[in-house]
Formats: C-alpha cells, structure tokens, sequence
C-alpha cells in the first residue's frame, strides 16, 4: 500500500470512529425523544436529512464547476461526503484537507478546491438568515429577540457573495500565500445557483426537523414555518460563534428559543436532541453510499470489454 493510500485509509477510519462515536454517544439522551416518534416520522426526518445533505453537495459541486473544474456525480459524492466525515475529527481543517487531497485525484488544484470549500459558508450564512429572516420574526416573536442583532449580516453577506469581492479576497489570499491565481474566476450565475441548492437544502432541513416537532406532539403550520426558521436560525449562530467559546451549545439554545412558541422546554430540547442524532447518521450514510457507489464505479471502468 502507498503511503498516500495509507493516509487516507487512516483518516477514514479516523472519522468513522469519531462518528459512530459521536451517535452513540448521544443515544442515552435521545432515547426517550426517539421513543415518542413514529417509525415514520424517524424515517421520513432521516430521509429529509439526506436530501439537504445532497443538496450541500450539489452546492460545492456547482462552485467547484463555476471555478473550471466540473465532476460526475459519482466523484463529486465521494470526495465531498467522505470529507465531510472530518468534521468528526477535533480542528476544523479536516474536511478541507480531505476535500484537497481526494480532488487531486480528478485534477482539481489545491487552491480550487479550498476556495470552493470556504465559499459554501457564506453562501449558507446567507440564505440561512434570508429562511430565518423570512419565518421567524412574526411567530416566533420575543423568543428570538435577542438574535435580531443577526439581521445586520444579510446586507453584509449579501455585499461579501459578490463575485467581484469574492474574486478580489481570494486573489489578494493566493498572492499573501504566494500561489498562482484561480483560473477562472468565480461567476454571478455560480453564486446564484449554488444559492438555490442551499435554499434547497434549508427546506429539506426544515421538513426534517417539523417531523421530529410534530412527533413530539407540535403540530400545525405554525410549528411547520418554526422548525425551517428554528434550524437555519440554530445553524447560522453556530458558525458565528464557532471560534469563540462562548458558541458551544448556542445552537442548541437558540433552536429551543425559536420552537418556544409551539413547544415546552423539555420537548424542545428533545426535538434538538434527535435532529443533531439524525444529522450524523445521514452523514455517516451519505459517505458509505458514496463510498460503494465509488468503488462500484472504479470496478465498472477497469473491467475488460468484452471482445465481439
């Protein structure tokens, strides 16, 4: 075995320990959620996740294609869904380094790959807070108050996607790192449709996350139009706060905060429970899939034509 492939067979296994520990280490507290909801409504959130797991995917694949360096569905798969394990491992650069490695296989270059890799935040970040923006502030009402300062992003984010300045802060990155820049540069129609696969994903999430709201006994179109603005609202503190220490468990609160309207304090907080329960899980499916479905591919390609 190569030391490449030896590197890489660490890493995923690695991040597979972290991820099947990081799910079962949650069951004990999640058991009693889970235990209220149907198999239905398990299956139907899990399912829910997979899309808006898809969904990140096609969005990376869309930017990665927009820089010039387009992939078939089969390999776009892998290296994303696989590379998203890393975020199981302690740092934040896992993903990125993976991401890297595994798109050199398919000529992707170094610096493609990690522009496309940081565009997909703050592509999430504002069109998170454009869901939350939209479903939160009517229903949700002084629950969510002390997050309004949130709002003062959207023109920032909005400015930040252009693609002139998105174009002109990873030039001015490449050249303070001393590497060639991009080849091509980042395009309005990239940003617009990787946009529309992160909308896409922040639906999936919130279907996901109303199942598990309806199971635990919230039910309505209120609590529907709660648990869209209550995941996107969640996940765009969590990257804000990411870096400072006061950030840990502030997704966690504020998805309580928003479902305060439609659910009691305990169930909320079960309802936060089993959707970070459900989410590993979809990862942990999505990088096996991509994985067989990978290999399935290699095996395809490499077997002899048959000779007339």
């Amino acid at each position: 075995m190569s030391r490449r492939k030896a590197v890489r067979a660490l890493f995923l296994l690695v991040a597979l320990g972290f991820g099947v520990w990081a799910v079962a280490s949650q069951w004990t507290a999640v058991a009693d959620g889970f235990a209220r909801l149907s198999w239905a409504e398990l299956a139907g959130s899990l399912v829910a996740v997979l899309g808006a797991l898809l969904a990140g995917m096609f969005m990376w694949r869309a930017l990665l294609t927009d820089l010039g360096s387009p992939l078939a569905f089969t390999d776009a798969s892998k290296i994303f869904f696989v590379g998203q394990l890393g975020k199981y491992i302690p740092g934040s650069v896992w993903p990125m380094l993976a991401q890297m490695e595994m798109g050199r296989d398919h000529g992707i270059p170094r610096p493609r790959s990690a522009a496309a890799f940081f565009l997909t935040y703050p592509i999430y970040l504002g069109t998170g807070l454009l869901v939350a923006l939209v479903t939160l502030p009517v229903l949700a009402g002084q629950s969510v108050a002390r997050y309004a300062w949130l709002l003062l992003l959207v023109p920032v984010v909005a400015a930040a996607l252009h693609p002139k300045v998105v174009n002109g802060v990873i030039a001015f990155g490449l050249r303070k790192l001393r590497r060639p820049p991009l080849e091509r540069p980042l395009t309005r129609r990239g940003v617009l449709v990787a946009c529309g696969w992160a909308l896409a994903g922040w639906a999936a999430y919130g279907v996901h996350l109303a199942l598990i709201v309806h199971g635990l006994g919230a039910g309505g179109p209120s609590a529907v139009i709660l648990s869209f603005g209550a995941f996107a609202l969640a996940w765009c503190l969590g990257f804000v706060f990411v870096i400072a220490p006061a950030g840990v468990g502030v997704r966690e609160v504020a998805m309580v905060a928003a479902l305060a309207p439609v659910l009691d304090r305990p169930a909320a907080t079960a309802a936060v429970l089993c959707s970070r329960l459900i989410v590993s899980v979809g990862d942990l499916v999505c990088a096996g899939a991509a994985g067989l479905a990978s290999r399935r591919a290699v095996r395809t390609r490499e077997e002899p034509v048959p000779r007339a």
